[in-house]
């Protein structure tokens, strides 16, 4: 059916009809290749370089994928969840860093709640401690524990309230603060392998252990009355070390000149009744001949001791000339 134009209607000229386009035949490849690119960019997903990509289909497990851009089927029919495997996340205890840097800045306000602890000698503590962990299993990580960073802090808080508790304060604060950290990392890593949470524990590490602000002046008084005696005492053990060995260096000195003295003597004793004794075979041989050799070797060893020496004729009564026995020794 025809319509007149307006000028038709006025009495003028017909103006010719023009034929409209049917675009009908548009729509629906327009509207396909839409919903087309749509289906496509929706299922498209990018993994970064420290994640990987776990797949669930309706909620199930299908696979992990590496770093990289992927596809899955879209319109919530596959589900991806990146999880970061190669970065260690933190939790702090006790503290909260506000901003990290070369000059951290930290939160003024008490963390009392999770740091105030009991020790085992009834002391009350303010402990400060850091987690580090990893995600060694992301699979498990996402199907067998609903809050990864709750689950750690409640079990690293139990585990350091049970190794401060069953320690003294002493302890805590100084000498088993290395034991202590390897005993409550050990502990939770055993709790989240328990749970099969899939997240591994890098490090466990006490940042800063004081005691209570209200008996800390106290606190402070009792260490340095055991740092004085623990003073006196390293110094006692000091002055033992040095006297003790030098004593028993003494000792063996003396021993030893004693055993050598003994030795000497014996060994003069053993010379001299062997030389008696070979003297008297001699003497029993030649009865002159050795009575005289004994004479002469006494008067040789006692002459050069001597003074002036004078040799009186037993039948004169007059002083015979004076021999020169003094200066030649007694040897003439």
């Amino acid at each position: 059916m025809d319509f007149n134009t307006p000028d038709e209607l006025l009495g003028g000229k017909k103006t010719p009809r023009r034929d409209m386009p049917d675009i009908k035949k548009y729509i629906f490849p327009a509207v396909a290749g839409f919903l087309g690119l749509i289906f496509i960019f929706s299922g498209l997903y990018s993994v970064g370089p420290d994640e990987v990509g776990v797949i669930r289909r309706f909620g199930k497990y299908i696979r992990t994928t590496n770093p990289g851009l992927h596809f899955k089927i879209p319109m919530g029919v596959e589900r991806v969840d990146n999880v970061k495997v190669r970065y260690v996340f933190k939790e702090e205890f006790g503290f909260k860093t506000l901003k990290p840097g070369i000059k951290s800045q930290f939160s003024s306000r008490d963390y009392f709640d999770e740091s105030l602890m009991l020790t085992g000698d009834l002391n009350v503590l303010v402990v400060e401690w850091i987690v580090q962990f990893k995600v060694k299993d992301p699979v498990k990580l996402l199907f067998n524990i609903r809050d990864p960073q709750e689950t750690i802090r409640n079990v690293s808080e139990a585990a350091m309230r049970q190794a401060v508790g069953n320690d003294s304060v002493s302890g805590v604060l100084t000498t088993r603060r290395v034991e202590i950290n390897q005993e409550v990392q050990d502990k939770l890593q055993e709790i989240l392998d328990s749970y099969d949470s899939g997240i591994q524990i890098v490090t466990l590490k006490l940042q800063d252990v004081n005691p209570a602000d209200e008996v800390k002046s106290s606190f402070n008084e009792v260490n340095e009355a055991k740092q004085e005696k623990e003073k006196m005492v390293n110094q006692a053990w000091e002055a033992y070390n040095k006297a003790i060995p030098a004593a028993r260096g003494q000792a063996e000195k003396t021993i030893r000149e004693a055993e050598g003295y003994a030795l000497n003597r014996i060994n003069m004793a053993k010379g001299d009744a062997s030389r008696f004794i070979a003297t008297w075979e001699a003497y029993k041989e030649a009865k002159d001949v050795t009575r005289k050799r004994l004479y002469l070797e006494a008067m040789n060893e006692i002459l050069p001791r001597s003074g002036q020496k004078y040799i009186i004729d037993s039948a004169t009564h007059n002083i015979l000339p004076l021999l020169r026995l003094n200066q030649d020794g007694g040897a003439k």
